[in-house]
């Protein structure tokens, strides 16, 4: 309803008013239906596998890999960056199609969550590839360099600049009621049922327009700028010497580390190049008139591409986790002991459940015995 609402163009009624210009809400009924269709398949989906995929690879990091190197790291801040934010998606999603029904605080805090682990997971991605980049191509001057405290330093400066940057949401984001969806009756302006929520929103609110137009500039700038251009720009330097440190290699698993460094940047591309590239286009036309239609196939645009974009926190267990040898040792004998623990408590279940019917046939037959005696 959110977006319906906020989507609107200006059209002049030249054959009956040619002296007015009139503002009127498009209806928007295809970004509507590929709004219902990927919040109710695709973004399940997504919260499903990306809540179990990430909560497998911090269990695996917490539990059995004590001895932690630079990368594991690294991988872990990735998984709980990732889990933080598919666990605030369904609200987000939610928030985006209804009303608001929680507070002003909530708010701001639901969006800050959304919006810090969105930039912290994109360069702490960056921070991944670098990682390799210097394991592999720098190998003997990165052994000195690449220490667990440097490591957790850099993590920590990347959750400081994702807060810092997610200052305008925290400061700009509000929860409110839309002028257009105040009722129009006295009695129904100040309702005595204070449950009654409806036409709330969460969402950005200026004091003033030239503050209104610089930040709907600046905040989709930022996060294309630091949220994938900069992170792509790290990767694409990175791989690529991998790569060619990798072709010069003879080794029997470098066509597996090939493919694997290939499979990495073409998913990246695949899943954030199209969304970017559709918010870049809403960005430069964002204060030129347009038509109903071209909005509405705008957001449509927007919704599916945003949706293929979050596909990614998903992918990133498999793609960077559970692709190292280590780490799926690590997963295994996790499942193992898991599975053992799990016998063990049924077997103990069994055991005191037959210790159980021995006490009491045992006791049946003690006070059949003391019967016959004392007859």
């Amino acid at each position: 309803m959110l977006n319906l609402l906020e989507e609107s163009t200006t059209f002049r009624l030249g054959d009956l008013y040619d002296d007015y210009e009139v503002m009127a809400p498009c209806t928007m009924n295809t970004s509507h239906q590929v709004e219902l269709a990927v919040g109710a398949y695709l973004h399940s989906i997504i919260c499903i596998l990306g809540l179990v995929g990430n909560a497998l690879v911090i269990a695996t990091f917490a539990g059995y890999k004590r001895t932690r190197s630079v990368t594991d790291v690294f991988l872990l801040n990735v998984a709980v960056s990732d889990l933080l934010f598919v666990a605030a998606l369904p609200l987000i999603i939610y928030s985006e199609h209804w009303a608001w029904p929680l507070g002003g605080a909530s708010c701001k805090l639901l969006r800050a969550a959304y919006s810090v682990n969105l930039y912290s997971g994109m360069l702490l991605l960056a921070c991944v590839s670098a990682d390799r980049y210097a394991s592999v191509v720098h190998a003997r001057r990165s052994l000195g360099r690449r220490s667990l405290l440097s490591c957790r330093l850099l993590c920590g400066l990347v959750w400081v600049l994702a807060v810092t940057l997610s200052l305008p949401t925290v400061l700009f984001y509000q929860r409110y009621r839309p002028a257009h969806s105040m009722p129009q009756d006295e009695t129904e302006r100040f309702p005595s049922n204070d449950s009654s929520e409806a036409g709330y929103v969460c969402d950005f609110q200026f004091p003033d327009e030239n503050l209104a137009q610089t930040m709907k500039v600046v905040v989709p700038g930022l996060q294309m700028a630091v949220g994938f251009f900069l992170p792509l720009l790290i990767m694409l330097f990175c791989y690529a010497g991998v790569l060619r440190t990798l072709l010069g290699a003879r080794s029997f698993q470098r066509h597996r580390a090939i493919r694997l460094v290939l499979l990495v940047v073409a998913l990246f591309v695949a899943c954030h190049l199209p969304y970017n590239a559709t918010l870049l286009y809403e960005t430069l036309h964002k204060f030129t008139l347009s038509s109903c239609g071209e909005a509405d196939a705008l957001q449509a645009t927007k919704s599916a591409t945003k949706g293929v974009a979050y596909l990614h926190c998903c992918l990133n267990p498999a793609l960077y986790a559970f692709a190292g040898a280590s780490f799926r040792s690590h997963f295994k004998k996790m499942v193992g002991d898991l599975f053992y623990m799990g016998g063990r408590l049924g077997s103990s279940r069994h055991r005191s459940r037959d210790t159980s019917n021995m006490y009491v046939s045992s006791r049946r037959s003690g006070a059949s015995n003391a019967s016959s005696f004392t007859m």
